[in-house]
């Protein structure tokens, strides 16, 4: 009797695991609503699995597994949405993006006003959750062609800010969901996905400066065009705009909670600019309103996780892979996660492939939490661009702002420091293994 009873449950998480096979195959292939396809399919394995809708605290159910996806990740994503909602508002959003591009003017000229507009379009990104270049390149991209960078080059450079946008993030639905299943919190993530961000336009900026042939202005025409991006007279000052965001950073490497440092750099903004309290209130409750796509996609993707885990789904694939994890865990994060970036050319489809292999991962503790994390986020971040220059949001929205730059070409010139990006991870991978 109890051997039947066994078989039946086997046979019932099989059947489970192919279901969920069969969602995470979709998930990759794009043909249907990825964060629905996410949904249903995992309530569909949960109740094939056996699982009741609801139950006691104890017993595992879909309404159990459903309240799982409501990470503490989620209040630390609505503290950093509040802080950006004011910040726009108060005008120093502007005030950084425009000094970030009079530093790239004064550091390189045309190749570094396409730096900076990148990177700007990129500080934006990482707060926001969807990295808009072409927002930035709308006038960078036009203003360092004129001042002798190759179209081709500019727009390839610009396209680089979804890679430190989604990696060096908060809100991205993938950024999220790596740092809640690892269960580690918002903080040196961050920093070194910036840190491997800023080395892909490092290497774009250096590769372009070497190889430009450089159109011959003269020093009236060059003056002109660096006057549109100098400093408004009613801006604040720089300190002032730069400062809540200082803050902002020493609070995560102090290791506060991101939701407490987020509304408190919130508070310091309005106190610096001409806001008032309830202005600034009401701006923050804005912000928050911006949470809508990656609140819905977080929650999903950890259900998803979260039924990846009971049907034994992410042992299975331990168990695998289990010689490769023991020996090599970390690299091994880092071939799957930028393989799977590389098939699917979305950071966010590819969460149906290193999801299963960071929990697979996880469970076998060869590795810590943080360093399986950097991997599974930053191998995908990276490789989703490196076929076509990404999705929808990324090369094909920069091409049309910049005149004379074509997609293919565009995206030929990104490919190398990619590459370059990957080398890094590669290297820091070895770096986690050491300390």
């Amino acid at each position: 009797m109890l051997n039947e009873i066994f078989k039946k449950e086997l046979t019932m998480l099989v059947a489970a695991q192919c279901v969920m096979i069969f969602t995470l195959i979709l998930m990759i292939s794009g043909k249907t609503p990825l964060y629905t396809t996410a949904i249903v399919g995992s309530a569909i394995s949960a109740l094939v699995a056996g699982f009741p809708v609801t139950g006691p605290k104890n017993v595992v159910s879909l309404v159990s597994l459903i309240n799982g996806g409501l990470n503490p990740v989620i209040a630390d994503m609505t503290g950093i949405l509040m802080f950006i909602g004011v910040m726009q508002a108060s005008g120093f959003m502007d005030v950084i993006i425009r000094s970030i591009v009079r530093l790239g003017n004064r550091l390189g000229g045309g190749v570094g006003v396409a730096t900076a507009g990148g990177i700007a379009a990129a500080v934006i990104g990482m707060l926001t959750g969807f990295t808009q270049p072409a927002i930035t390149a709308v006038i960078t991209g036009t203003a360092s062609v004129k001042l002798g960078v190759d179209p081709n080059k500019s727009a390839g450079i610009h396209g680089h800010a979804g890679i430190l946008g989604n990696y060096g993030g908060f809100t991205h639905p993938t950024q999220v969901a790596v740092v809640a299943v690892s269960n580690i919190g918002f903080g040196l993530i961050n920093v070194i996905g910036t840190f491997v961000g800023l080395c892909v336009f490092a290497c774009a900026f250096f590769r372009l400066k070497r190889m430009r042939s450089g159109t011959t202005l003269s020093k009236e025409d060059i003056e002109r065009i660096s006057k549109e991006f100098e400093a408004k007279a009613d801006e604040a000052p720089v300190w002032k705009a730069f400062l809540p965001f200082i803050v902002l950073f020493i609070g995560f490497i102090a290791g506060f909670p991101v939701f407490v440092v987020g509304i408190a750099s919130a508070i310091i903004t309005i106190l610096l600019s001409v806001l008032n309290f309830q202005e600034g209130e009401k701006n923050m409750l804005e912000g928050v309103g911006k949470i809508a796509t990656p609140l819905v996609a977080t929650i999903g993707f950890l259900f998803m996780s979260g039924v990846i885990k009971q049907i034994g789904l992410a042992d299975l694939i331990g168990q695998i892979f289990t010689p490769m994890l023991t020996h090599a865990p970390i690299q091994s994060m880092l071939i799957v996660s930028a393989l799977a970036g590389f098939v699917t050319q979305s950071n966010a489809a590819s969460v149906a492939i290193t999801i299963p292999f960071l929990q697979a991962a996880l469970s076998l503790g060869t590795a810590t939490p943080l360093s399986l994390a950097v991997m599974a986020a930053g191998g995908s971040a990276m490789m989703q661009y490196y076929l076509t220059g990404g999705p929808v949001a990324a090369l094909a929205t920069v091409i049309p702002v910049i005149p004379g730059s074509e997609l293919k070409a565009a995206n030929k010139f990104q490919r190398p420091n990619m590459l370059f990006g990957l080398l890094v991870l590669f290297v820091l991978s070895f770096m986690f293994s050491i300390f």
